[in-house]
């Protein structure tokens, strides 16, 4: 990670820049959530109305809970073996959007590292790879990189407030929103985030829609992998630490795929005395995920900065919500695990 992650250009140049384009190209990071793909689609169908092509590109696995969303924008999903000449070969921009880690872009490195000088950044992370782009805009006080791409997309439009944004564009920025909020449950829920939610609302976004496609949609093999992971479930000082761990072969047995062990952390979060969750997911022979939530401190018990405790295994993220990725068969990761969030309790 470099000390030159910070902001180096304001929403307003960004928009000037990207004006004067017309062919733009629209990255994220690998694992899709509700926050990349929001911010690709609005950003995509603003520039679609001032007449410049934009393509979000996807690398990794696509979940189809996503193509109702994404409708009848033109995207191209990599997949998890890319293909690097699907995409357009000399865009005049390159966004990324939601991250600035070159490990949250390894399918498209390739791609993307001799462009470098012709990509923005727009970002809410703590930390990132500031090589990654020339031009970055970083909020790390932001409760969703929709919440600055909703601001850059009214700037673009020319419009006064959020809430005369199209439908098109408002809707997905509330999906981004509310989906890195926990639905507006999280401690990253600002002022600034509600009033952002109100006028995404009054601007014709279907909450209840949004909500039923993301939430509302798991198949069996979900249950029975939350099943399997509470199963696996292991506590640690004093019940302040809860870890849970997936293989593979859990995977196999459940009939699940990888996208749905996602957010399995946050329930470790149900149990009152504990203060920090990992999940750890089995992604190769001697390759292991991590996902870190921690809950807000109260009175002389501090929060877990999960983001400090990421950091000292090669990862990051939120002071709350991070992630990491070991080169080590899960056994050993979840080893290294325990011991940096036990330093990180005591």
């Amino acid at each position: 990670m470099s000390d030159a992650w910070m902001t180096n250009v304001t929403l307003e140049r960004i928009a000037e820049r990207l004006r004067d384009a017309k062919n733009v190209v629209l990255l994220t990071h690998e694992k899709l959530d509700g926050d990349a793909l929001g911010g690709t689609l609005a950003l995509a169908r603003t520039l679609k109305q001032l007449g410049i092509k934009a393509t979000p590109v996807y690398a990794g696995a696509w979940t189809k809970r996503f193509d109702p969303i994404v409708g009848g924008t033109h995207v191209i999903q990599l997949g998890d073996e890319p293909n690097l000449d699907l995409i357009p070969s000399n865009p005049d921009w390159i966004v990324i959007s939601d991250t600035g880690s070159w490990s949250q872009l390894s399918k498209v490195r390739a791609w993307l590292e001799p462009r470098t000088e012709k990509t923005m950044v727009i970002d809410h992370h703590l930390h990132g790879d500031a090589t990654t782009a020339a031009v970055r805009h970083i909020e790390t006080g932001a409760a969703a990189v929709c919440q600055t791409i909703a601001e850059l997309c009214r700037i673009l439009l020319c419009v006064d407030r959020v809430d005369e944004l199209p439908k098109e564009i408002a809707e997905p920025l509330y999906l981004g929103l509310a989906t890195d909020t926990g639905w507006f449950r999280h401690s990253n829920v600002t002022p600034d985030a509600l009033r952002l939610a109100s006028e995404l609302l009054e601007a014709g976004a279907d909450h209840a829609r949004l909500f039923r496609l993301t939430e509302q949609m798991d198949k069996p093999g979900r249950l029975r992998l939350i099943a399997r992971a509470l199963t696996s479930m292991e506590l640690h000082s004093s019940d302040q630490i809860a870890v849970i761990a997936l293989t593979l072969n859990d995977l196999k047995e459940c009939d699940a795929n990888m996208n749905e062990a996602g957010g399995l952390t946050d329930m470790l979060l149900t149990m009152a005395p504990v203060r920090v969750g990992a999940c750890l997911t089995e992604v190769g022979e001697s390759r292991t995920k991590i996902s870190f939530r921690s809950k807000t401190g109260e009175g002389a018990v501090a929060t877990v900065d999960v983001n400090q405790v990421a950091r000292t295994i090669g990862g990051g993220g939120h002071a709350q919500a991070a992630g990491a990725r070991l080169e080590l068969p899960i056994g050993e990761a979840k080893a290294r695990v325990i011991a940096a969030l036990q330093d990180a309790v005591s």
